[in-house]
């Protein structure tokens, strides 16, 4: 039987041998698999073998290969993900009362930019209600209290569970999640913050940064994991500064270098170019 052509990105990671390529290159060329675009890491530190192929295939559908891929790859103790590029990755956007990076993914998201599917955006604020409908986006607002995090934790999941989302993106979203929340968004929730930590924790850290005459201004986007701040590192970037700038120009240039790096790790991670490798990241750029 023949199906329409369909392109699919296939990511992998298992122990190093001899012949991986070779194997799973010719695994996709007997089901009439065409590669259009592939690259590879050997680590060794670890042993492990990382592979992204982006391949058309036009003889076989994906429920087969799915099946075939699991039968492939158990002997090379393989960890793989299948998924349809034209795909977009339904997602869901968690803002408090900061809104420089949720705007940047909405207008990203709305130009065509971004391979993903804003199906909510979730916070314990209202401030962005307006924007989010200016966007047609649903907004959810559940606000959060220490006595109340429970069960304001649970809603939350229940939205993203509602929408089918594949990421969770935490786009300033100022509470700290539990570990239980943590567990269940493992793997697919990204946070950004500003790369002054551990240095000047808590409030005002631009504030704090200029009363010490910081000279580079930061920002990190990572994936979010019960070690608060410490999950695997996705994108980091930095921008100089000097003595002329003020608080307020330190915060600016602080704004929009947070919203270029998450939208890169977005990007990324939409496009299957991450893979996990431990504590760190092997990104396919």
């Amino acid at each position: 039987m023949n199906f329409m052509s369909q392109v699919y990105i296939l990511t992998l990671s298992c122990p190093d041998r001899l012949g991986l390529v070779h194997a799973v290159s010719g695994f996709l060329l007997e089901r009439g698999g065409n590669i259009e675009e592939a690259a590879q890491y050997n680590d060794p530190a670890t042993g492990l073998f990382f592979m992204r192929v982006q391949f058309a295939c036009g003889q076989v559908s994906y429920e087969d290969l799915q099946v075939q891929l699991k039968l492939f790859a158990d002997p090379f103790q393989m960890q793989w993900n299948l998924k349809a590029a034209a795909q977009s990755m339904r997602t869901v956007l968690f803002v408090s009362k900061e809104g420089h990076c949720l705007n940047d993914l909405l207008f990203r998201w709305k130009i065509g930019l971004l391979p993903i599917d804003i199906r909510a955006i979730v916070s314990n604020h209202r401030d962005f209600y307006q924007l989010a409908a200016s966007y047609n986006v649903p907004f959810h607002h559940i606000p959060v209290t220490a006595a109340t995090k429970p069960q304001a934790e649970a809603k939350q999941y229940e939205v993203v569970q509602a929408e089918g989302a594949e990421l969770v993106v935490l786009a300033r979203y100022m509470q700290v999640l539990s570990d239980d929340m943590c567990r269940k968004l493992s793997g697919k929730a990204i946070n950004i913050h500003h790369s002054f930590l551990p240095s000047f924790k808590g409030a005002k850290p631009y504030y704090q940064a200029h009363d010490r005459g910081v000279k580079l201004i930061g920002a990190t986007a990572h994936y979010v994991t019960a070690d608060l701040d410490e999950g695997p590192i996705i994108e980091q970037d930095v921008a100089r500064v000097d003595h002329s700038k003020t608080v307020e120009d330190l915060t600016a240039i602080g704004r929009d270098t947070e919203s270029q790096v998450l939208a890169r790790a977005v990007k990324w991670h939409s496009e299957h170019r991450v893979i996990l490798n431990g504590h760190k990241t092997v990104i396919f750029k």
